[in-house]
């Protein structure tokens, strides 16, 4: 008797392409951004990776030859392109 009331599950490729057609229903209900907007977004965060890069750059620079003043350590400033 239990078995008769289980509800009977369909089969797996009725599943997936259930799925896929629920999926692909969504996917009309997006607003999908305008060229323009990812442009301006792609700029907006090059510019923010270039700004944090340089600030890292820095705070490196600043430690590297921070480090240096130690007893013990060599007496010449350390840049990035004299490694």
């Amino acid at each position: 008797m239990a078995a008769q009331q289980k509800a009977k599950r369909p089969n797996v490729f009725k599943r997936l392409g259930s799925f896929f057609v629920k999926s692909w229903s969504e996917l009309k209900k997006v607003t999908w951004p305008t060229f323009k907007t990812v442009l301006k977004n792609l700029g907006i965060v090059l510019l923010i990776t270039l700004v944090f890069g340089v600030i890292i750059l820095i705070a490196d620079m600043l430690f590297a030859n921070l480090f240096i003043t130690l007893p013990g350590a060599g007496h010449r400033w350390v840049w990035p392109w004299n490694s």
